[in-house]
């Protein structure tokens, strides 16, 4: 299913064109931004718009040092990017290579509010340039003050260069991004792209770690949690302060350290605009937006709408109540990883919006052809330039922040296969600073080194937390079991999931490589790999959720008003005989069971177990497979749901949750061998590989267990099932899918339980076990009592 889809999508990424964008965004209307303030002395700037024809030498400059009414201005110095505060005043520095004016615009938050500018300095090149930076240091009041850059050169886009000086741009490197309010409210004038700024930093954003620190848990024990911030809390049953917060997701973290979580990897939480595409939906009859996320505008800053004050009480609020999350995670010993979207921007193709990267320096930024179009590898319009010098720069600087500033535990890395393709102007000069010949490669073609990537790998702060890249791209680009890792990098397993869905459902042909997914992969992973290095996950937030992967056979994606062409065809899903929820009881029963399966598979396969958001209690997005523009109950967990299957499948996946954490031999740090592991078919190490096999069963040595002993019945026929003789001791359930709750997971202090050991006991005797059709088996071994 991979080498079709691509997950994540954005706007169905697999519709779109591969190598140049045709996304036809909108084309933006800047804000009309009124000037409070400007020293006499400076010249206005002309939109580069209105003068094409004139050379970019000859754009007018300050011909005068920089003044101001307000604030205390000096040269400034080039390091570190964006605005950092220095004893009484703030250090600004931009990189800007191909501009040749730069202005700082500094604006409060109620002139933000009225399109007005507060005051604007004009940099002198002379002073406040070195190199490719502009920087200057202000001294003065920056309480609530944001600010913007305008930059003039060509706009030239077949050049690459979109210069224009009557946009007012974002700091790339802005540590908090200031817009709209509110999550999913129209700016004034109902305007979806409402003038940004930055926030400026002061030294009383001073946050409380009370000693917190990396947990840096080791990642063969990881059981991930794939969450949504606003997701998780925003349903009324929730019954939280601040629902669709990181606050409320804070006050929900017991209910995940109940399950088992140790690490949950939130899906973007950086600054994106959920109005990119507002449009209203006719079938449900509310608006579609960007509810993922995979869009970002600010990488640095958090998304500020799911703060519980929003800019209400400034952009602060934003970072401390993210750092309040971390935090909170990390005492009840649960990790956080992010996930990044570091292919591309929300400034999309040619038709998209001018708000910092391409108005900073499109050419730098971006991957572009030869004529200046938009190379489209990630699906959305553009492509994030990322083996640029300067770039990579930038990534791993952002990285940095997020574990060094924000605690974070790890990254997960969408489209991650774009990473390893080379930049524009590829070449060794450019990169290493030496020409080498016959080293120039073409724009996009990937690279078994990959600059960014080698930098990630061996920086003394990032090689220590967890890696995680989606190994392919919307490009074609097909990299499971092969990305550029330098020993520390995992990945998503994509054939993990299709192999494991496939085999559950009674695909023929799939036993072989279903074993090999127990085992951590080794087929992809073997040589300097190792089992942990496999993400293995059977549902995410792209593609059905666990209850719809058996109650669909098809796609029902019409309330994304698309007409269902949207989102992945190849689900390997199998509705169990009957589409949809209004089914027969021995239909719902077998759902229940397959459920059931899948969740097992994961539990006891080497490597490291994902679980998707809502698959704990069976969450149904009713057949849609690609929710990425719901606001709604689609995407939001359902506390009441989950306290109705409390004592039913949320039981079931919190035990064996539970039982892969006791295991020795469930999370090991290396592959298996023939020392520990043996396989079994309907008789004692007698498996069958064969194309019709549907049957696959093993036994593994765990010095906690002693051993356990797992099978899986594929097939539409129940079997008798002959189990390996040891002597001295008698093979116990533990696990049972075909059994109803709370039978299906039979624990010591579970009240009948001597009743329900007895209703085995003349199989056990025999050494034998019955497996209904469409089940799995864990057993245990127990020592013989002769009395």
């Amino acid at each position: 299913m991979d080498a079709i889809k691509c997950s994540s999508s954005l706007l169905h990424r697999n519709k779109l064109s591969i190598l140049f964008s045709n996304h036809n965004f909108p084309k933006i209307r800047a804000p009309n931004f009124k000037r409070l303030s400007r020293p006499a002395a400076q010249p206005l700037l002309l939109s580069a718009k209105d003068r094409r024809s004139v050379e970019a030498e000859n754009v007018a400059v300050a011909e005068k040092p920089p003044k101001s009414e307000r604030f205390l201005i000096s040269d400034g110095l080039p390091s570190p990017f964006g605005a950092t505060v220095r004893n009484d005043g703030v250090n600004f520095s931009v990189y800007s290579a191909n501009s040749v004016s730069a202005t700082i615009c500094l604006i409060s938050l109620s002139d933000l509010r009225q399109n007005k500018v507060t005051e604007e300095i004009e940099l002198d090149p002379s002073t406040n340039r070195t190199g490719h930076i502009w920087h200057v240091f202000l001294e003065g009041n920056f309480k609530d003050m944001l600010y913007g850059y305008r930059f003039d050169g060509k706009f030239s886009p077949e050049e690459g260069h979109y210069y224009d000086s009557s946009n007012i741009l974002l700091d790339p490197y802005a540590k908090a991004i200031i817009s709209r309010d509110e999550f999913g409210v129209l700016g004034a004038d109902e305007n979806c792209w409402p003038q940004m700024a930055c926030m400026v930093p002061t030294l009383d954003e001073e946050f409380d770690w009370e000693g917190d620190m990396h947990l840096k848990l080791s990642q063969k024990d990881l059981v991930i949690y794939e969450t949504h911030v606003r997701g998780f809390t925003r349903h009324e049953s929730s019954k939280i302060e601040f629902p669709g917060t990181y606050q409320g997701v804070a006050e929900k973290l017991d209910h995940l350290q109940e399950l088992g979580i140790n690490c949950i990897e939130l899906m973007p939480c950086h600054e994106f605009n959920e109005l990119e595409y507002y449009s209203y939906n006719t079938i449900l009859g509310d608006h579609r937006v960007n509810f993922w996320g995979y869009s970002t505008i600010g990488f640095f800053s958090p998304m500020i709408r799911y703060s519980s004050g929003s800019s209400h009480n400034f952009a602060g609020r934003a970072i401390n109540e993210f750092k309040i999350l971390v935090k909170e995670a990390h005492k009840r010993g649960i990790e956080v990883i992010m996930d990044v979207v570091l292919n591309h921007t929300a400034e999309g193709n040619e038709k998209g919006p001018i708000f910092s990267f391409r108005g900073v320096d499109n050419s730098v930024y971006y991957m572009l052809a030869p004529k200046g179009e938009f190379y489209n590898y990630s699906g959305c319009g553009n492509t994030f330039n990322c083996n640029h010098p300067v770039v990579r720069q930038f990534i791993v600087d952002c990285l940095r922040y997020w574990v060094t500033e924000m605690h974070v535990d790890g990254f997960r890395f969408d489209l991650g296969s774009i990473m390893s393709r080379s930049s524009s102007l590829w070449d060794a000069a450019n990169v290493y600073g030496a020409d080498v010949e016959g080293d120039l490669l073409t724009t996009g073609t990937p690279v078994s080194c990959p600059p960014v990537i080698d930098m990630i790998s061996n920086d003394p702060i990032l090689r220590g937390v967890k890696l995680i890249a989606e190994a392919w791209d919307a490009g074609g680009l097909y990299q499971v079991g092969m990305f550029p890792h330098w020993g520390i990098w995992s990945e998503w397993n994509g054939k993990f999931r299709d192999v494991v869905r496939h085999f559950i459902k009674g695909t023929d042909g799939f036993s072989g490589a279903f074993a090999e997914c127990l085992c951590g992969s080794p087929n992809l992973y073997q040589g300097g790999r190792k089992p942990w290095n496999s993400i293995n996950f059977v549902c995410a937030h792209d593609g059905f959720t666990l209850a719809d992967l058996v109650t669909y056979n098809n796609k029902n994606n019409l309330a994304n008003g698309e007409e269902n062409n949207d989102g992945e065809n190849h689900n390997c899903s199998w509705n169990c005989g009957e589409e949809g929820d209004f089914v027969s009881l021995s239909v719902k029963k077998l759902r229940k069971r397959q459920m059931r399966n899948f969740f097992v598979s994961l539990m006891v396969a080497q490597g490291v177990p994902m679980i998707y958001m809502g698959d704990e209690y069976g969450h149904t997005k009713g057949g849609n497979n690609n929710t990425y523009c719901h606001d709604n109950y689609l995407n939001y967990f359902r506390w009441d749901k989950k306290e109705e299957a409390h004592s039913d499948y949320f039981r079931f996946c919190r035990l064996l949750i539970k039982f892969r954490d006791e295991c020795e031999s469930l999370g090991l740090s290396d592959f298996p061998t023939a020392k520990r592991l043996q396989w079994h078919g309907l008789a004692p190490g007698m498996p069958d590989w064969s194309e019709t096999s549907r049957f696959v069963a093993f036994s593994l040595v765990d010095s906690v267990k002693r051993e356990i002993y797992v099978a899986f019945n594929a097939s539409h026929l129940a079997t008798l099932v002959s189990l390996p003789d040891r002597p001295g001791y008698r093979w116990e359930p533990f696990v049972d899918t075909s059994k109803p709750s709370p039978f299906d997971c039979i624990t010591p202090d579970l009240p009948e339980r001597d009743t329900a050991m007895k209703q085995y006991r003349h199989f056990l005797d025999a050494n034998m076990y019955p497996m209904l059709s469409y089940s799995s088996i864990i057993l245990l071994l127990s020592p013989v009592d002769d009395s």
